[in-house]
């Protein structure tokens, strides 16, 4: 540019910084990686299936650590407002995410995964015999299916925010809903399997309902659908009495609650320790279940052998 001639452009510096001050999210550089933040570690592993090389994902909850009750960090406020995308579950799950998406003044459009599911609705039991409040139960990733509903909603909003690369995204969604075909069939076969009479399983609290509606395993809690409650001596007595009136053959211990519970509810039923479980939450990366596939099929290897043909 010749000396003294005016520029034509702005530095990218003040450009950045006015789309930031107007609420606007920049096109991203070619070579420059989406920043997706999601809310807990299922939903962080299955944006990183979507967006492959092309995001950088963080999650809020860690592996192992329960979304329901999450206490946010300070850190959390600043790692929203750096974001290009919000993933979040809905139905209730993370109730602290709008206060905190809000105090963080973050400006990343939010993509709500469970968008078109059809939840199911679960009723608290007061003691009384009566159900007085109504829920949505959140946890609709315990159905396969409703994961490929979770895949095609983060899909497209990876698509929309970077719509250059929306054929990446749309390939390795496409490749991934395969992978999910063929872990049903599997999770169909192997249920297949397992006495129908011996289909029954405790676990802490109610976390896979949709599990229950599209495999036929049946599952009982005595914690509803949220652990932020605990169970009540009447609720653990009546547990016990069922597994013993049914021959419950075992009771599962759920990663991201204290044992304790469960333990006592075996001892006094005579239930054996079927082993643990992940209902809310994935493994560490060293762990068994990392991915949300190894965390459907670890869950189901441990179903099989604590119910399986004797």
């Amino acid at each position: 540019m010749p000396r003294g001639r005016p520029s034509t452009g702005l530095p990218m510096a003040f450009v950045l910084l006015l789309a930031v001050l107007c609420g606007v999210r920049p096109a991203l550089a070619d070579t420059e990686k989406l920043g997706v933040v999601a809310t807990f570690s299922i939903l962080g592993d299955l944006a990183a299936q979507v967006g492959g090389d092309r995001v950088r994902v963080t999650t809020l909850v860690k592996p192992d650590a329960d979304a329901h009750g999450y206490a946010p960090a300070p850190g959390d406020a600043r790692t929203l407002a750096a974001a290009d995308l919000v993933v979040v579950n809905g139905l209730g799950l993370e109730g602290w995410i709008d206060r905190l998406i809000k105090a963080s003044g973050a400006k990343a459009p939010v993509v709500v995964a469970s968008k078109g599911i059809k939840a199911i609705e679960e009723a608290d039991d007061h003691g009384d015999g009566h159900a007085h409040d109504h829920h949505a139960d959140p946890h609709a990733w315990q159905s396969i299916a409703n994961a490929k509903v979770y895949v095609a909603n983060i899909r497209d909003g990876l698509a929309k925010r970077d719509p250059a690369h929306a054929a990446d995204y749309a390939a390795r969604a496409t490749a991934y809903l395969g992978e999910l075909d063929a872990l049903e069939g599997e999770v169909r076969a192997t249920i297949a399997k397992i006495p129908p009479a011996q289909r029954r399983i405790i676990t802490t609290h109610d976390a896979f309902g949709y599990f229950t509606a599209a495999y036929g395993l049946t599952f009982i809690a005595p914690q509803g659908v949220s652990t932020d409650s605990e169970a009540s001596p009447r609720d653990v007595a009546r547990i016990v009495r069922q597994i013993r009136a049914e021959k419950i053959p075992a009771v599962f211990l759920e990663t991201i609650a204290d044992p304790r519970l469960m333990e006592q509810i075996a001892r006094e039923s005579g239930a054996a320790i079927g082993g643990k479980v992940y209902s809310d939450a994935l493994s560490g990366p060293n762990g068994p279940a990392p991915t949300y596939v190894t965390m459907m099929r670890s869950n189901l290897n441990a179903f099989a052998k604590a119910l399986g043909p004797r």
